[in-house]
């Protein structure tokens, strides 16, 4: 069965930060992910992650201005130098936690900006990326979102994704794939997942509508998980998702395939 972990960042929020890495792991986790490390000390997070014997997953590069609505700084051509910083440090918080991959946020496209030009700028700025963190050992990966949920997102769906990392041309590059969103975006997730596999390394969950926990909506989870063992997906599973009605609640759909 695939490993799963906690998206911090969306479980657990009823109690403080570092105290839902302790969460987790007595609910049964072996890994989580979060939006961001930066606002914390990267050693205090190494000692939460040891103290509860969890692995980190994954974290997002800098992406800007968050609380002024940006969503990553790839796709801008006016923030190149930004963008460069932020993936030294994203790396210095990568050694430390030990994470392997690092998702790169592709960004808001400006209204009326000129869609080639950012492309062209995504695609430089992947490329830079991918070859400073493959120097650090960390595995870059980019993630479509779907519009409705991030209105003017650049990067909508898996073809529009697998376009850019073929113009890149790095082997350092790999999609994130996110079962919620591609639902939303283009549907035919088994079909999807089974070729697009050797271009996915991490794979994150929630039910539509609403962005719940498995079972809560249409998505038939049982299925998409045995499919991906079927696959031979090694990756990890993240359950990325707003709980219906708190963390723990919700968690029954996960208890039959914790072991």
């Amino acid at each position: 069965m695939p490993r799963f972990a906690a998206n911090l960042s969306m479980l657990f929020n009823e109690v403080p930060f570092l105290d839902r890495f302790a969460a987790a792991a007595k609910a049964g986790f072996k890994g989580v992910e979060y939006l961001f490390p930066y606002a914390e000390d990267k050693e205090i997070l190494r000692h939460k992650l040891d103290e509860n014997g969890l692995t980190q997953v994954l974290f997002n590069l800098p992406p800007g201005n968050w609380d002024a609505g940006e969503r990553g700084l790839a796709c801008l051509p006016d923030r190149i130098g930004e963008f460069q910083d932020s993936v030294g440090r994203a790396i210095d918080y990568a050694k430390v936690l030990g994470n392997r991959q690092v998702n790169c946020l592709s960004g808001i496209a400006p209204a009326g900006g000129d869609r080639d030009r950012m492309r062209e700028t995504l695609i430089g700025n992947l490329r830079f990326a991918a070859a400073k963190l493959k120097e650090a050992g960390v595995l870059l990966i980019v993630e479509p979102i779907n519009h409705y949920d991030m209105p003017g997102f650049f990067l909508n769906r898996s073809a529009e994704a697998i376009e850019v990392f073929d113009a890149v041309g790095s082997d350092n590059l790999k999609l994130q794939y996110d079962i919620y969103h591609m639902q939303r975006m283009e549907g035919e997730i088994a079909a999807t997942l089974e070729r697009l596999l050797p271009r996915i390394a991490h794979i994150q969950i929630a039910d539509n509508p609403g962005r719940h926990e498995p079972g809560t909506g249409e998505i038939n989870y049982p299925f998409l998980f045995a499919h991906l063992d079927r696959i031979g997906y090694a990756g990890w599973v993240s359950c990325e998702y707003r709980p219906k009605a708190g963390t723990a609640e919700g968690l029954s759909w996960l208890r039959p395939y914790l072991g």
